[in-house]
């Protein structure tokens, strides 16, 4: 199993804020496989939605170094078509649910796979309480190996973020709304004046000894007074604080 340094930790924290955080999803997206890159070894890349009006069809694909909108090609999968619309989360290489060798031999290999060069594949299946959200699908070129346990370890890391912000995005169509901006969120819960400007701080993306710095505070003393804050707010790590709290006033 892979070992994860500090570095893979930090770059794992920057793609869950930016999850959340993102006001555009289709940026949010594209990010995430931006940075994905570095974690996982992959040449191309696509994340499709589910379509908000109910169909079993996908639609508003986001592509990494592929030319081809993969929403029509993914209905001709008859293998993992129940796969995809179980309603539940699941990440598997397409060589798990499929024989290789039968695999290449079917239409949609000779027409997709073959024909970008792919030939292994990792597929992340997104979905919230019974609902389909989503699909990110990452392709390795022929000659490479197939995607191994730790890319898998890497992805149900964030498989729930993801899910999470795909399906109040289905739900509201407008993530912001259902959040509260630093202000709105300091008149509500009675922060002080303190611990209203560490939010914002942290809202913005600022590490705990920027803030310190900024402030010139003690990391304890920053550190009492982000939990003083959850404890207000009701949530237990930035996370919840990403779900609850907007970016921007």
């Amino acid at each position: 199993m892979r070992t994860m340094d500090t570095n893979d930790w930090m770059l794992l924290n920057s793609i869950i804020y930016k999850i959340y955080t993102m006001n555009n999803i289709d940026d949010m997206r594209a990010q995430f496989l931006e940075q994905m890159k570095t974690l996982i070894d992959y040449d191309s890349a696509d994340f499709l939605l589910a379509s908000p009006d109910g169909k079993k069809k996908l639609v508003s694909p986001v592509l990494y170094n592929c030319e081809e909108d993969m929403s029509i090609a993914y209905d001709e999968i008859d293998y993992s078509r129940g796969i995809l619309y179980s309603g539940r989360t699941l990440i598997y290489r397409e060589t798990d649910i499929i024989d290789d060798e039968k695999r290449v031999e079917t239409d949609y290999y000779k027409k997709v796979y073959k024909t970008n060069n792919w030939h292994y594949s990792l597929q992340m299946v997104l979905a919230r309480k019974k609902e389909f959200v989503g699909v990110a699908t990452f392709y390795r070129t022929i000659g490479k190996d197939d995607f191994v346990y730790d890319d898998i370890f890497i992805l149900d890391l964030l498989k729930d973020h993801l899910a999470f912000r795909l399906y109040q995005q289905m739900k509201s169509g407008d993530l912001l709304s259902e959040k509260l901006s630093v202000s709105a969120a300091t008149e509500k819960y009675g922060l002080t004046r303190r611990e209203e400007t560490i939010l914002k701080l942290l809202m913005e993306g600022r590490d705990n000894a920027t803030i310190c710095e900024s402030l010139v505070i003690s990391e304890n003393t920053l550190k009492k007074h982000i939990l003083n804050t959850y404890r207000k707010l009701g949530i237990r790590n930035r996370v919840g604080l990403f779900k609850m709290i907007r970016e921007r006033e």
